[in-house]
């Protein structure tokens, strides 16, 4: 590998980014025939550089630039890095946020809505894979606020260089390189970039740990507290693999047989995530009570119970989401993916609900009501119409069916944990 310092300021090189890249893959044919590798492009230095470099190491690139809409600003900004990026011979799409308020919680909303619209762009394209422009600094900065926020092992491992969210590859070639090398880098190709003002201002947490990480001199030292906790966090992931594939039945009713002794919280944590649809891991000390007392419970709007000698986790009755309009690819609950076999059929009216009770048992295939109440249904007219897991269906609304589609994969990492926006 062509060596580096983490934060030496020197700019990076294409030859350097193609190896780093070549190590993350593989990845597909860079031609035409092949969806093209997606990038989170802001206009900010990180991610602007990021284009730059993927622009040097393949062809086949597209940007997506989301305008957020918070600031005054957002408009002209989104517009200016699109010219920049044409300029640049990359393709771009716009991707507009309409629905962000100012209020309690805007950081966090902001991120949400940012992975939602980046990630159903990607989809909608065919892209598999998206690059995120996170560096370095970044990650020094999220494992300091992990240590004072008394975050555990797991925490600090922050970002991964790869993670999935939806079904899409989330790529950070940037993690051992610093901010200055990246504005550096384009220094050097003669490009200017976005200043975003709020990374200067030092009311701000994280631009006053920023501050404070360079003057005492420690951030290599979190930097390096965050890739270790990572390589610990890889080897748990592939503990936790192992464990599902030989004691535990992930189904795709959205249900998880745990078998008659719960997993370890660890795994019951993971598990808790993907059947609530959250993108945050419940707290520690809750999944730690829910297995000491080893009692049926409900947690994060998930129901810890036993049937015929097994443990199953099946969604909280009172937590599922309210009905949602019937339309291709919309995700219901944050859990299920609405796919239509036949475009000719008709929507209009359509909408997807809890099933709820009232089922015969034949039609059940055995498994409790209180089981299938959570099952995503088809509804019309205040009537169900359709179940599809349990191929129930009135004739005209058969062609449909529900993919359990969970945000964050059992064995993979919340996207959402650290308090960093996308690049």
């Amino acid at each position: 590998m062509l060596d580096r310092s983490i934060f030496s300021p020197d700019p990076v090189t294409p030859a350097w980014f193609a190896e780093t890249m070549y190590r993350l893959g593989p990845f597909l044919a860079d031609n035409s025939n092949s969806p093209p590798i997606a990038i989170a492009v802001s206009g900010g230095g990180d991610s602007l550089c990021l284009a730059w470099l993927a622009r040097t190491w393949r062809v086949n690139i597209l940007a997506f630039v989301v305008n957020h809409g918070i600031r005054p600003e957002s408009t002209q900004e989104a517009s200016w890095t699109i010219e920049r990026l044409r300029k640049m011979n990359i393709p771009s799409r716009l991707l507009t946020l309409t629905n962000l308020s100012r209020g309690p919680g805007l950081a966090a909303r902001a991120r949400h809505a940012r992975y939602a619209i980046l990630t159903d762009a990607c989809r909608e394209t065919g892209c598999v894979d998206l690059l995120l422009g996170h560096q370095a600094d970044d990650q020094a900065e999220t494992a300091y606020m992990r240590v004072i926020s008394r975050s555990g092992s797991n925490g600090l491992a922050a970002m991964s260089s790869i993670s999935i969210m939806s079904g899409i590859r989330l790529i950070r070639p940037l993690l051992n390189v610093s901010r200055q090398a990246l504005r550096n880098t384009l220094k050097n190709a003669g490009l200017t970039w976005i200043d975003d003002p709020s990374n200067k201002n030092r009311h701000a947490q994280r631009v006053r740990i920023r501050y404070t990480l360079r003057k005492l001199g420690l951030r290599n030292y979190y930097w390096q507290l965050a890739m270790d906790a990572g390589d610990l966090r890889t080897r748990s992931t592939t503990t936790t693999a192992t464990t599902l594939a030989q004691k535990i039945s992930l189904l795709p009713f959205g249900w998880v047989r745990l078998g008659e002794e719960l997993p370890e919280p660890h795994l019951l944590t993971s598990l808790l995530r993907s059947i609530s649809g959250s993108a945050y891991p419940p707290s520690p000390n809750a999944v730690a009570r829910l297995y000491t007392s080893q009692h049926e419970s409900t947690l994060c709007g998930v129901r810890l119970l036993r049937w015929q000698k097994n443990w199953y986790l099946i969604r909280e009755q009172a937590a599922i989401a309210h009905p949602t309009p019937a339309r291709a690819g919309v995700i219901w609950d944050n859990r299920f993916k609405l796919f239509l076999h036949s475009l000719s059929v008709n929507v209009q009216g359509l909408s997807i609900a809890a099933c709820g009770f009232g089922l015969p048992r034949h039609v059940r295939k055995g498994w409790p009501a209180i089981f299938c109440a959570t099952l995503p249904a088809l509804w019309y007219n205040n009537q169900r119409v359709a179940v599809p897991h349990l191929n129930i269906a009135d004739p005209e609304w058969k062609n449909f069916s529900f993919l359990f589609h969970p945000p964050v994969p059992v064995t993979g990492e919340s996207l959402y944990v650290c308090s960093q926006a996308t690049k």
